[in-house]
């Protein structure tokens, strides 16, 4: 086994699972150092207008970008279930079909991204007095969004073979590009609140710099190869199978907290800057759910593709339990010192006041959030990515869209808009919960179908 690859089939599953999810977390972590940093550094040189501007529409950005990480989910399913069965050729075929695919969809975004800018943030109900400077740091955005695209697929290239630790490199050297550049653009050359998008995005292409390098070398079960360059058709369906749903799943999502962040907009400025706020601390809750989440599903894929289900099994239910321990430790420490975290951003008392009030309607039900969210990654794991996409949609956009809109029906404040989130995560606990429980895929690791993953013969 390459040193830069690792077979999650063998070993103890939980020093195994610690051992992979250790690196993500640091990623994790430093990218979400840098974006925070981004915040901090454009509120302490810019002021609370160029906050708002640059958290207006962050949940755009994710909505837009959602789709493409799905499919790159999906390529890395079907990447580490080849893994684990050892096929090197499929494998190799993956890869180069998930890169191409990749620049597609990145110049897609790009092209959509900065053409419709303005009238995402207008239908969007971003304040007047920060529009200009919205726009402006989103085009910029969208410009290098290529970037951001092709280091997650990168990343989950790497992922999928079990290679958790160069991300991690490449993200903290961008990491502290990124933070430099901002001090550069801001600090030193006065720059307006768009030098933030353009630093975000300098740091991304050096990322996916690093990455292609690394990908490009000789000798391994991955090497790229120009030749090899292009998309198999086949290969494209098992990535698309796969990876449409979370796609999809994420997008919807994503259009769900755009209405829900729309109507927060309404309320002005102070309260879009709290919920921009809010949501950069919200980022460092996501950690422990995220890395678990992506730990379990590599393992879980690895797994199953070499029909080790038992292990699979285990390994599930350790990667849920330890995503909701330690997301619910950060819920705790988020509610407990929330004037504190706010005022790290922004010190003025209105967006204190509503940055603490979403922290305190929110943060005690983080466990339900990354309950959720990691039952969800041992579906998309075990090839089931239709179930939490059914459930998704269902819950956390449907359900939480009509809420909103009763609530803004009946006049009601910011702290009832707030409570959609827990009140959706609480539902699909309950759904998740009954399906993970009572499913036969899920407590059928020990007898599995026959044709889990097995290709149709002609």
């Amino acid at each position: 086994m390459s040193a830069t690859t690792k077979d999650l089939t063998k070993g103890n599953e939980y020093s195994t699972i610690l051992a992979f999810a250790l690196p993500i977390f640091l990623s994790q972590l430093f990218q979400q150092l840098y974006n925070t940093a981004d915040s901090l550094i454009v509120s302490h040189f810019l002021g609370t207008d160029a906050l708002a501007a640059v958290s207006s529409s962050g949940t755009l950005i994710f909505l837009l970008v959602s789709f493409f990480n799905g499919t790159a989910m999906g390529a890395g399913i079907v990447i580490s279930r080849y893994f684990g069965a050892n096929d090197g050729d499929k494998v190799s075929k993956a890869i180069h079909t998930n890169i191409v695919f990749g620049l597609i969809c990145g110049i897609l975004l790009t092209i959509v991204g900065v053409a419709f800018t303005p009238t995402f943030l207008v239908w969007m109900k971003t304040d007047p007095d920060v529009l200009d400077g919205a726009i402006e740091y989103f085009r910029y955005y969208f410009l290098g969004s290529i970037g951001l695209v092709m280091y997650n697929i990168c990343r989950s290239i790497m992922n999928a073979l079990g290679d958790s630790q160069r991300p991690l490199y490449y993200l903290i050297f961008s990491s502290l590009l990124n933070i430099a550049l901002d001090v550069l653009f801001i600090g030193g050359f006065g720059w307006g609140v768009g030098s933030a998008a353009i630093a975000t995005v300098i740091s991304q292409v050096a990322s996916v710099v690093l990455c292609m390098i690394h990908l490009f070398k000789k000798g391994k079960i991955y090497s790229l190869s120009m030749s090899k360059m292009k998309i198999d058709s086949q290969m494209l369906g098992e990535i698309i199978k796969y990876g449409l749903p979370s796609g999809v799943q994420n997008s919807v999502i994503a259009f769900a907290n755009v209405i829900v962040q729309t109507n927060i907009n309404s309320f002005g400025k102070y309260a879009t800057a709290a919920y921009g706020t809010h949501a950069k601390i919200e980022g460092f809750v996501f950690l422990p759910i995220m890395s678990f989440n992506m730990a379990t599903t590599t393992f879980v894929s690895q797994n199953l593709g070499a029909k080790e289900y038992a292990r699979a099994k285990k390994g599930a239910t350790f990667g849920i339990i330890s995503a909701v321990i330690f997301a619910q430790l950060v819920g705790v420490l988020s509610y407990i010192f929330a004037d504190v975290l706010v005022a790290l951003f922004d010190d003025s008392a209105e967006v204190i006041k509503y940055g603490v009030l979403q922290a305190h309607t929110v943060t005690p039900f983080y466990f339900l959030l990354a309950f959720s969210h990691a039952v969800a990654a041992v579906c998309r794991g075990a090839g089931k990515a239709f179930v939490p996409m059914f459930v998704m949609i269902a819950v956390w956009c449907v359900l939480r869209v009509l809420y909103i809109e009763l609530v803004v029906y009946f006049k009601g404040g910011l702290n009832l808009i707030y409570l959609a989130y827990p009140l959706t995560w609480f539902i699909s606990s309950v759904i998740y919960f009954i399906y993970y429980k009572f499913s036969d895929w899920v407590h059928g690791f020990d007898n599995p179908p026959k044709k889990l993953f097995a290709r149709k013969s002609a």
